[in-house]
């Protein structure tokens, strides 16, 4: 109960405005920000949530380069339920001693953790956020690039080292799943 409490009290779409914001300004300024988040009008506030993620994302694109884009939602990740997954990822790190091991745990599968040739991988069956609940579909994976900035944290965190994040597939731009390959830059099991 006292987590659909949390849920309630948790607005995402002011979350992701002000990570947004922030963002934006740390690599321009705020009058930059300002626009891309609100809009020349500041009409933001008026768009239902589907409207403004395009809009927003037509924004960010239309003023910062693809890497820049890519940077700034990874920075815009909401951090919601951050430290109950970190703590599953550390107790599965701890049980085990290899990637296989890893992986084979019911509570990874359960997560969508599974590892292929060597390498990790983290999928969802569907999409896991809450602002593209009604979006049909995405022209470009800007918007979902916040879900890699949010696995960064979490594996950097679980594992004790620097990590890469890579999106392969998005249940939003027309994939059957949402993909995506963690790349941890040290061994995690010595």
């Amino acid at each position: 109960m006292l987590i659909e409490e949390e849920v309630l009290m948790f607005d995402v779409r002011k979350c992701q405005e002000r990570a947004l914001y922030e963002a934006v300004k740390a690599v321009s300024n705020e009058e930059t920000a300002a626009k891309i988040v609100y809009g020349e009008q500041g009409l933001s506030s008026s768009e239902d949530n589907a409207t403004w993620v395009t809009s927003a994302m037509k924004r960010l694109q239309d003023h910062f380069d693809g890497a820049t884009v890519k940077r700034i939602r990874m920075n815009c990740q909401c951090g919601f339920g951050m430290d109950e997954k970190v703590a599953l990822v550390k107790e599965l790190v701890a049980s085990s001693s290899n990637l296989a091991e890893f992986t084979n745990h019911d509570k990874a599968r359960e997560a969508g953790l599974f590892g292929a040739n060597g390498e990790l991988y983290l999928q969802f069956p569907f999409c896991p956020c809450p602002m593209l609940a009604n979006v049909a579909e995405l022209e470009t994976d800007a918007w979902c690039q916040c879900t890699t900035g949010y696995s960064k944290v979490l594996f950097e965190k679980a594992f004790g080292c620097e990590v890469d994040v890579e999106l392969l597939q998005s249940v939003k731009m027309g994939d059957p799943v949402c993909l995506m390959k963690i790349i941890p830059h040290e061994a995690i099991w010595k």
